[in-house]
């Protein structure tokens, strides 16, 4: 009896066994079914149907790599991994303006820079020279320190500026708008239809024009952040600073006002320098002229007294 009953246990679990293995491949069988009636459905919705999934799936992984790159540079804050931006300005009285300006620009090129401009008034003892230096950011404060060794230094003025956070922002937006463009050329290749080939032309435009702006944008940072600029003025020895202040005062209301008297009485004087030839040229004769008019007015009045005989009474007659 207890080998009958182990017999009926054994069959009774093979069949159980076989049940469920049955189940599990219909199970299989019905799931595969299923995916490939959706494949089928999502590719008969064409490059123009797909094109948004596509877009948003390719702007959320390249935006995610974008702010591990910039996490993962935020925290250095080692002012040598800094992008910092140095500008100053600077005026120097000289000897002569000209032989300074020289030894200036010998200086740059030796600091491996450059004269972004120069601009100079009159060539006297009051001249001024006005010149933009465009050196490394490493040299920087040995060039301001050179020049203002050439002479008596009268001002200083120097600016940074911190840009390393708009430069890993920067970063990261061009790293997403490239994979923006890149995600917009393969929906164009797989464009099949005149209405989504326009549409995807503009839409890859826009966003190479975008990338465009932030990668100019980013190769002016650069630029500003590798070069700095220092203005240097060069004054000669009377040279008047700009930043004079007014007088004030009754005693320079006098200066003020004798100074405006005497040039008023100078351009008089001169005008009438200026007229004097004429007025002896044509003056004299006039009043000549004059002279002699007036004279032939009286003369015959004159005459006509003397010569004439006076009256006789007339005679009476007799009674």
């Amino acid at each position: 009896m207890t080998t009958m009953g182990a017999g009926m246990d054994g069959r009774t679990g093979r069949r159980r066994g076989a049940l469920l293995a049955a189940g599990t491949l219909v199970a299989a069988l019905a799931l595969a079914g299923c995916g490939a009636g959706d494949s089928g459905s999502a590719d008969s919705a064409g490059p123009a149907a797909e094109a948004p999934a596509v877009d948003r799936a390719v702007d959320k992984g390249s935006g995610a790599d974008a702010a591990g790159a910039a996490g993962a540079g935020a925290p250095d804050l080692r002012v040598d991994q800094r992008a910092i931006i140095y500008t100053g300005s600077m005026r120097v009285q000289v000897a002569n303006v000209d032989d300074a300006a020289r030894e200036v620009s010998a200086l740059v090129t030796r600091a491996g820079g450059f004269i972004g401009g120069d601009q100079r008034r009159s060539a006297d003892a009051d001249a001024v020279a006005e010149l933009q230096l465009r050196v490394p950011a490493a040299k920087f404060a040995g060039v301001v320190e050179e020049v203002a060794k050439l002479g008596r230094q009268e001002s200083r003025e120097i600016n940074t500026q911190d840009v390393t956070e708009e430069t890993v922002d920067l970063e990261a937006r061009i790293i997403t708008q490239r994979a923006r463009v890149d995600s917009a050329r393969r929906l164009l290749a797989r464009a099949n239809s005149i209405t989504d080939l326009v549409s995807l032309e503009n839409e890859l435009g826009r966003r190479e024009a975008d990338l465009a702006s932030l990668e100019a944008k980013k190769r002016r940072l650069a630029d500003l952040t590798a070069l700095s600029t220092i203005t240097v003025s060069l004054a000669g020895p009377a040279a008047k600073t700009s930043e004079e202040k007014a007088e004030t005062g009754f005693l320079v209301g006098l200066k003020g006002g004798w100074e405006a008297f005497v040039t008023s009485m100078t351009i008089l004087l001169t005008v009438l320098g200026a007229l004097l030839p004429w007025l002896v040229a044509f003056g004299v004769p006039l009043a000549v002229l004059l002279v002699v008019l007036s004279r032939r007015r009286k003369t015959p009045a004159l005459v006509a007294g003397v010569s004439a005989p006076p009256p006789v009474p007339a005679a009476r007659s007799a009674p």
